[in-house]
């Protein structure tokens, strides 16, 4: 797969250097962020993880994914809040399909809190259906859960 996105965007592998722009970005998008742990513990399982970089290198978004027999899941896509709206989630959808028909997935899931309707609109748009709901799966405000949309999208063509 070639670095190069859409110019002058580019998609590269993500390394322990990038974890404190990852970080940043993480603990302003979310309430309840991934922690630093979450991510060497991804890269050092050698999950799919994708950094989104800008013209100028700055980092503007991330992707994890972790690889199963015959699909793909998806952990972790986010794109700075100020970069959002920009087809940035898009691209990095784009590239991590390119990846799964690489490695012959035959299916991309992904989980999404049920309050995120703007994520959960862009998914269906790109053609992921809503499957189930998995049940108090995230933590909330005040000690409570929220339930999680399971999407999946099938991957035609895959050998």
């Amino acid at each position: 797969m070639s670095a190069l996105l859409r110019e002058p965007h580019l998609l590269l592998p993500m390394s322990v250097d990038e974890l404190d722009a990852v970080l940043a970005i993480e603990t302003i998008a979310y309430s309840f962020p991934w922690s630093r742990g979450n991510f060497i513990d991804s890269l050092a399982a050698g999950y799919v993880a994708r950094v989104l970089l800008d013209q100028s290198g700055r980092l503007i978004g991330y992707f994890v994914a972790m690889e199963g027999v015959d699909e793909m899941h998806l952990l972790n896509l986010t794109v700075a809040p100020a970069e959002q709206g920009q087809g940035h989630a898009r691209r990095m959808l784009d590239a991590l399909v390119a990846i799964c028909r690489e490695r012959h997935a035959a299916q991309l899931w992904l989980e999404v809190r049920e309050s995120n309707s703007r994520a959960r609109a862009l998914y269906l748009r790109y053609g992921f259906r809503h499957v189930g709901v998995r049940r108090d799966y995230y933590p909330a405000e005040f000690g409570r859960r929220e339930d999680a949309t399971v999407m999946s999208l099938v991957l035609e063509g895959v050998a």
